[in-house]
């Protein structure tokens, strides 16, 4: 029996592809362009990541340096007061007593450092833009295809242009995670404003308010339970690329995962798996013991 392709035209058997040589000609024309803007503007853009470096630098080396113990009551106590609530805590003090145990506090510290500098980044970064979303239907719809992009984009493809324009270190590995995890800060920013009830709004123009004062006065309060939620959603994605960032230099438990897996050492990787699966698990259950504690703080005033 004939093939199916045997009695069609050739052009519909064969999608008709781009001549290989226009392909291999577009790739090194783009290759070369960004190469040498590079080249260009290379020395600006590392003196612009400069303060990204030395504030990284610095938060490691507070966290590696300081005692233990201090480490341990300051993280405690930060957990105690963001969930107020006593099994949150205890947890929290018993998984990092058992991650020091297994000798891997240094490397936890590393990797909260990062964790800690991407989030704020990412903070600093998506609440603006969330909020100039929220007061444009125009920014929204520009903005959120470039969302989407960078949401289902495989987390290896941002290592390559990033170690083309910074190098391999930490702030590459830093930037990389950074545009991995702020999606969700954008868009539950964007859309806890957007939630905000609107005969709230209506009774605060009522009462004069300005642009300015409904959006620190009324909207930003009651869409911080959602904005919360954003951020303990970039925690967990930081947390999530930092072990694929740990390709470029970035150190810490990530790295030891990546060693483990070309190894095939299950105890190690296992073991560190289980440090960032413990800082993830306290990361989750503090922002979101806080967004609830938020969210009856709001409905008691508004309600």
């Amino acid at each position: 029996m004939a093939s199916i392709c045997s009695v069609l035209p050739a052009l519909l058997c064969k999608f008709p592809a781009i001549d290989d040589g226009t392909i291999r000609l577009a790739r090194k024309t783009i290759d070369d362009g960004f190469k040498g803007f590079v080249r260009s503007y290379g020395d600006a853009i590392d003196t612009v990541v400069q303060p990204l470096q030395w504030f990284l630098n610095y938060l490691e080396g507070a966290f590696v340096a300081s005692p233990w113990i201090l480490v341990l009551i300051v993280m405690v106590a930060v957990v105690y007061y963001g969930s107020r609530n006593i099994n949150i805590t205890i947890g929290t003090a018993l998984s990092m007593i058992a991650i020091g145990l297994v000798g891997l506090w240094n490397d936890t510290m590393i990797t909260l450092a990062m964790v800690t500098v991407c989030t704020l980044i990412s903070i600093l970064i998506g609440i603006p833009i969330g909020i100039l979303m929220a007061r444009s239907d125009r920014v929204q719809s520009i903005v959120n295809p470039v969302l989407d992009v960078m949401q289902t984009m495989p987390s290896f493809v941002y290592l390559i242009p990033v170690v083309m324009i910074f190098g391999i270190g930490k702030v590459p590995g830093l930037i990389a995670v950074v545009i991995y995890a702020v999606p969700p800060m954008i868009r539950l920013t964007n859309l806890g404003i957007r939630l905000v009830d609107k005969e709230v709004l209506e009774a605060a123009d009522a009462f004069g308010s300005s642009a300015w004062q409904k959006l620190k006065n009324v909207q930003m309060p009651l869409a911080l339970p959602t904005i919360m939620a954003g951020i303990n959603q970039t925690i967990m994605m930081s947390l999530a690329m930092v072990v694929v960032a740990s390709m470029i230099g970035v150190g810490g438990l990530g790295k030891n995962v990546l060693q483990a897996i070309a190894n095939q050492f299950f105890t190690v990787g296992f073991l560190n798996g289980f440090a960032l699966v413990g800082i993830a698990i306290i990361f989750d259950r503090t922002s979101q013991a806080f967004g609830r504690r938020l969210q009856k703080h709001s409905e008691v005033i508004h309600g």
